[in-house]
């Protein structure tokens, strides 16, 4: 399916326009529309609760209804998952797609308002631009974002981790030297990168989050770098210092009493002039039990199909997988070892880049995949979920739990 860039066809008259992605990107789409005299009808989500939501003025719409409220329509993508957005709005019958980088391309930020500071949405655009160009390039190997644990400790213990925190018993950090080797590998293996996320666990229990961050912005201070936290401990002010530089950014969940230092954090951030969001912790959809569900090969693509973290890549331990939960589920030996579920970046093989090109083109699923609940969009629609759809964020309980071991 073609995605045109050129939007001088949205200005003259034909079925109504929608901004795909209830996404703060889509809030400078949204601004550009109107400075520009495209009339935008409405915004649409796979997630039902946006539905209950506004962006921009614009009404979010949860996009199954999309065929009953707007038989026709034309779509700009707002959000960063171009191929997910064209195979679900084809599945409904529609054919009309604009890619939004024309629009986006001498956008001027300081000239809008946004729900986000100034700053943090020109990260947002930058990954975003990034993401559609190299979905006209398909022959590059392109990795939008690469999430590397530093640690498997966290500050928290939340009985429905995603990333399966709570089965760890014996949780440990990983060595940035080691992080840092690995991901010369990648360099020396991918054409492009667009960001770089921090996660764990709580990436600020690993005494070295500063020296990971540093080296990688050394090394590639045109991507973005993301550092995900849960607001319970405060980074010491010399070590926000030692990377003063325009790349890095926080993302901050508040979890309310639990998130004990998220207001420190956010002073120190807005003193060393760091970009940040912060936001409350939202429910989250159950998928984080693990288990193996023997689907069939035509369940298990549609599982991979609905996921909402495929595109994930995650570093664990010098393995490169392509989701945390198969990352962190093969950490636990929670599911059997299986070489292809990662590639091994220090292994003697002379064809990782090859195994690399394999994850990332790969548009079926793997074999980790079987013991996912799923992570869609949409969890009320069933399609690729055996979970209990949404569940309340946060919630902790006082040991790990157990689980079957694959020796």
């Amino acid at each position: 399916m073609k995605i045109k860039i050129d939007f001088s066809p949205l200005k003259k008259e034909g079925p109504p326009i929608i901004i795909v992605g209830a996404v703060q990107e889509s809030e400078a789409v949204a601004n550009v529309c109107r400075e520009k005299g495209i009339k935008v009808s409405a915004v649409c989500d796979s997630e039902p609760r946006r539905s209950q939501e506004t962006l921009s003025e614009l009404k979010i719409i949860h996009s199954p209804t999309l065929p009953k409220k707007f038989p026709k329509a034309r779509f700009i993508i707002g959000c960063q998952h171009v191929q997910d957005v064209v195979e679900q709005l084809t599945g409904y019958g529609y054919d009309e797609f604009y890619s939004p980088l024309g629009l986006l391309e001498n956008y001027n930020i300081k000239k809008f308002e946004h729900s986000v500071s100034h700053s943090y949405m020109e990260k947002r655009l930058d990954v975003c631009r990034k993401t559609h160009k190299a979905f006209f390039n398909q022959e590059k190997i392109y990795m939008r974002s690469i999430d590397i644990m530093v640690t498997t400790k966290c500050s928290l213990k939340c009985n429905n981790c995603s990333n399966l925190m709570q089965y760890y018993k014996n949780p440990e950090h990983t060595d940035h030297e080691k992080i840092l080797d690995a991901l010369k590998v990648i360099d020396a293996n991918v054409d492009e990168i667009s960001e770089f996320r921090l996660i764990g666990g709580e990436p600020l229990m690993n005494k070295g989050w500063a020296d990971i961050v540093k080296g990688i912005s050394e090394r590639h201070n045109q991507c973005q770098i993301f550092i995900y936290t849960n607001g319970t401990i405060a980074p010491k002010e010399d070590q926000l210092k030692s990377f003063n530089v325009k790349n890095v950014n926080f993302i901050i969940t508040d979890y309310g009493k639990l998130s004990a230092n998220a207001d420190k954090m956010t002073e120190l951030l807005i003193k060393n002039n760091i970009s940040y969001d912060r936001s409350p912790a939202q429910d989250w959809v159950d998928c984080s039990s693990v288990k193996q569900h023997k689907r069939s090969v035509k369940d298990n693509e549609e599982v991979f199909k609905q996921c909402c973290v495929k595109y994930l890549y995650t570093l664990l331990e010098g393995k490169l997988y392509r989701c945390p939960f198969i990352a962190n589920a093969a950490n636990l030996k929670a599911i059997p070892d299986n070489p292809a579920n990662y590639v091994d970046l220090f292994s003697n093989s002379d064809d990782v880049k090859k195994k690399i090109k394999r994850m990332v083109k790969n548009s079926t699923f793997f074999p980790g995949c079987d013991f996912c609940l799923g992570r869609p969009y949409d969890p009320t629609n069933n399609l690729g979920y055996d979970g209990k759809g949404m569940i309340p964020a946060g919630q902790q309980v006082s040991e790990s739990i157990p689980y079957k071991v694959y020796e």
